[in-house]
């Protein structure tokens, strides 16, 4: 029993502040309920609808500000369902704790009803109580909870393991099906000064040659936001042809792959493009760059191994749903 009760206070200190509760997240508001009942048995306990509506309160909340009518309702019921099969999960988990004759030091209890104090109620200890009170829990009732909340997280520590090893030829193989996950986004700072050809008036050379003695300008020192300001028909006209910092997609192609290959400072020649003349200007650049393996390879390592955990958390409590009798209603 000693053993057992090491075990578990090591797991514990590994996840202790880690566990959050109602009392700080609000978790125990809830729209009035008239009428309760049997959501759900397992192994002999019972889950009520209550309880169902209090873990689904929050994510109802959201919905209902997004969704109406008949998509609302299949919208609810689908939270609804998710909040039953989470309780059903934590409910099995607590029955394996107690099946192991695990115990949590009373202590620990304490220590973090102190923690939430201090934090939540700037250690006033009689909110904390009318708080409570409030909400129609006794303190004897919240102390239950964060047990169990304990109880959870210690069970989810102790069945994965705490050195998953990921091996060298899967961080690889993760690193080159994901390499845009670690190449920084490319932006160009970009002016740009757009005349119209005219072509349907029958202007067109006029026009040509208007973006020509601009582009002279331009070459022979004019300032390209005054030359923007002057003669440009574009959008960012005003602003002397700013478009400020731009990713890839954000120009029509032919405009985005000179734009993105021009060196900073250099003024493009003029471009006819979709019945446009268009005079571009990078004045900076930053991204593209990708990270190499030896640069990634911690942090791809942290992932799969969240990733292994999770699969093994997904795995344990489903043998403990094959091996459990539940119903529900």
């Amino acid at each position: 029993m000693r053993y057992m009760m090491r075990l578990f206070a090591i797991a514990l200190l590994a996840v202790f502040g880690l566990t959050l509760s109602p009392i700080c997240c609000g978790a125990f508001a809830q729209e009035p309920q008239v009428v309760d009942g049997i959501a759900a048995v397992v192994n002999g306990d019972v889950i009520t609808y209550s309880q169902v509506r209090v873990l689904s309160a929050p994510r109802e909340k959201l919905l209902r500000s997004q969704y109406t009518g008949q998509e609302l309702g299949n919208k609810l019921k689908e939270a609804r369902e998710l909040a039953l099969k989470d309780l059903i999960d934590r409910r099995l988990v607590i029955q394996a704790f107690k099946k192991e004759s695990y115990q949590i030091p009373d202590h620990f209890v304490d220590q973090r009803m102190q923690e939430i104090i201090r934090e939540s109620f700037g250690g006033d200890r009689n909110t904390f109580i009318k708080t409570l009170e409030a909400q129609n829990y006794t303190l004897g009732e919240f102390k239950e909870k964060e047990m169990e909340r304990i109880m959870v997280q210690a069970m989810r520590t102790k069945n994965v393991k705490s050195s998953l090893l990921i091996p060298p030829n899967k961080i690889e193989e993760y690193y080159r099906q994901h390499r845009d996950e670690f190449t920084t986004k490319e932006q160009i700072k970009l002016r740009m000064i757009m005349i119209p050809s005219h072509a349907d008036t029958g202007n067109s050379a006029a026009q040509k040659a208007m973006a020509e003695e601009v582009l002279g300008k331009l070459a022979s020192g004019a300032e390209f936001d005054r030359m923007a300001q002057i003669y440009s028909e574009d959008s960012t006209r005003d602003m002397g042809g700013d478009w400020g910092w731009i990713e890839r997609k954000t120009l029509a192609a032919p405009l985005e792959k000179i734009a993105f290959n021009m060196p900073v400072g250099r003024i493009s020649n003029i471009i006819d493009y979709a019945g446009n003349y268009y005079i571009l200007k990078v004045e900076d650049k930053h991204g593209g760059t990708t990270r190499s393996l030896a640069e990634a390879r911690s942090d791809i390592e942290k992932k799969l191994i969240q990733v292994e955990a999770q699969q093994l958390q997904e795995r344990w409590i489903a043998s403990l749903r094959a091996k459990a009798y539940i119903r529900t209603f």
